[in-house]
């Protein structure tokens, strides 16, 4: 440990300081990196069966901790504690899932050619590093770690700065459940100096989920050591509500797809492009359901939204809003940062947002929705297209056939038919133009760390 710098653990909703770490600097980094890669050369040794069985006890263990694990993460980073528990179950989950399939997924393929035998193998890359962020601090770590771990890698995690006592509990999670010593390490180390941890033949493959610019930056150090990386980055999801949809249904999952996690998630619905026919039913439905929106601690019973997880968030989405409203558009509901302690933002409705204001070009990562009204389909899918981003999206209509006919036509990685969108380790995730390229979750996420190999035998 170099002693000069630290690492703060804030509660956003009180501002007290929880705790202090000393980082590591890029030697320590890297001495952690090769205790990993040697516990690595032993576990791709183990039978699939045996790594499949510490994967569901590492469900067990997860399970057993929920509460503290929940109420950790809310005290961090500011999730409400309901929606923190049940982020904590949701990767319990998704470690039954894998231990089920994960073998299945990665058992080797026949393929009959002219030689005596051949088949396809998928085989460990090494050391895969985890650069995650602090919105949803368990489940984007355990969702790339798992099937890494399981495909043989081994697995070091560098987490958002604010969130070090999450990453360390991460860590503790793994050696509870029985996994090898160093197989999983959390690195409290700079950005800088992960950057620099790739380019090192300390580390074989990256995961990145965070913002775009540091996907840019993770890419760039990735490409220059030639070694693979998955990146699931931001996204300004368009929400789309036909004439003909179930409008009250829409309206409330509408609301339910933006606040979650306060607004802090990449795959929160952000542009609500409504057909006009639809706006007045809309409009009444979603004010009647920001009524039961209730800020304040998240550790309160009955707190549906928190604080963001920095004051500089706070501030980054009042200058969204005032951008916006400077420029004609009105505030419905909410619109103002309060006064007192804590990064709070009111939850916020919008109208008359368009094109060139901040709250429309930009992501708004916070509990702030604005709508846009739309003539027909073909201008929605414009609209909805227009963006940089092409994570997720949703469509709301009764014409299931128009639906599926839409959906191919729609760039992005998701697209939930009267459905919001969210993760399912069942289904591939991932986004495609800047919101990132590779996919995590079911099959396709668990062969993206894997060397997939060809053998032909002959006499």
């Amino acid at each position: 440990m170099n002693g000069m710098k630290k690492i703060q653990s804030l509660n956003p909703a009180t501002g007290e300081l929880l705790a202090e770490f000393e980082t590591l600097d890029l030697a320590g980094a890297q001495h952690k990196a090769q205790e990993t890669r040697v516990a690595q050369r032993e576990w791709r040794l183990l039978p699939m069966s045996q790594r499949a069985t510490l994967v569901k006890q590492l469900g067990e263990v997860l399970r057993m901790n929920k509460d503290e694990y929940g109420r950790l993460m809310t005290l961090e980073m500011g999730k409400p504690l309901k929606e923190a528990v049940a982020e904590v179950e949701k990767c319990a989950l998704l470690c039954d899932y894998y231990a089920e399939n994960g073998p299945t997924f990665l058992a080797p393929e026949d393929v009959p050619t002219e030689a005596k035998k051949s088949y396809v193998r998928f085989d460990p890359l090494g050391v895969v590093l985890g650069v995650m962020p602090w919105n949803f601090p368990f489940w984007q770590v355990i969702r790339f770690a798992v099937p890494a771990i399981l495909a043989g890698n081994g697995g070091l995690l560098k987490h958002s700065s604010n969130v070090p006592q999450c990453a360390l509990a991460l860590e503790e999670s793994f050696a509870k459940a029985g996994f090898p010593r160093h197989l999983f390490q959390a690195l409290l180390i700079s950005g800088p100096d992960a950057s620099a941890l790739i380019g090192t033949p300390a580390v074989d493959a990256v995961s990145l989920t965070g913002s775009t610019a540091a996907g840019s930056h993770v890419a760039e150090a990735a490409g220059k050591a030639l070694k693979p990386c998955v990146l699931e980055l931001g996204g300004s999801d368009p929400f789309i509500i036909l004439d003909d949809a179930d409008v009250e249904r829409a309206a409330q999952v509408a609301v339910a797809a933006r606040m979650i996690n306060n607004g802090q998630s990449c795959i929160a619905a952000k542009r609500f492009i409504i057909q006009k026919g639809a706006i007045e039913a809309f409009e009444r439905a979603v004010a009647e359901e920001f009524k039961k929106l209730k800020m304040g601690n998240p550790v309160d019973e009955g707190v549906n939204i928190g604080p963001l997880a920095a004051q500089s968030f706070a501030d980054e989405i009042e200058r969204q809003v005032n951008d916006s409203l400077s420029k004609g558009a009105q505030a419905v509901f909410g619109g103002k940062k309060p006064q007192g302690p804590g990064a709070f933002f009111e939850p916020t409705l919008l109208k008359g947002v368009m094109p060139g204001m901040a709250t429309w070009d930009e992501e708004v990562f916070g509990p702030v929705m604005s709508y846009i009204a739309v003539e027909n389909v073909e201008e929605a899918i414009e609209i909805a297209n227009s963006s940089e981003y092409g994570l997720g999206s949703s469509l709301w209509t009764k014409d299931l056939a128009l639906a599926e006919s839409v959906a191919p036509r729609i760039e992005a990685g998701f697209v939930g038919i009267n459905s919001m969108v969210k993760s399912d380790p069942r289904l591939p995730f991932g986004g495609v133009k800047r919101s990132g390229f590779g996919r995590e979750l079911s099959q396709f996420g668990i062969r993206e760390f894997v060397n997939v190999k060809t053998v032909v035998v002959n006499e």
